[in-house]
């Protein structure tokens, strides 16, 4: 069987909206929308403007969090993301 790969993550920036950019390894940059989640816990602290606010890239880039218990992996982002551009 074959493993699937999905690039890392570079950078992340919160959008209006609770939108998020990001930026993969190899430039590609992808739209993707955080309000589906909000209804689910732990996703309904990003309600919060302040706190959607604090993502940040986890190390390795293998995905962001806002905290311990809130965070999306790189192929969540990266299959469920809109192409940027």
């Amino acid at each position: 069987m074959k493993t699937v790969v999905f690039p890392k993550i570079e950078t992340v920036t919160p959008l209006a909206d609770k939108k998020l950019l990001v930026r993969f390894a190899g430039g590609q940059q992808k739209f993707y929308d955080c309000t589906p989640l909000l209804d689910r816990e732990p996703f309904s602290a990003l309600a919060g403007e302040s706190f959607f606010r604090k993502v940040k890239v986890d190390a390795g880039g293998y995905g962001i969090s806002w905290s311990d218990e809130i965070d999306l992996s790189e192929s969540e982002l990266w299959l469920n993301g809109e192409t940027a551009g």
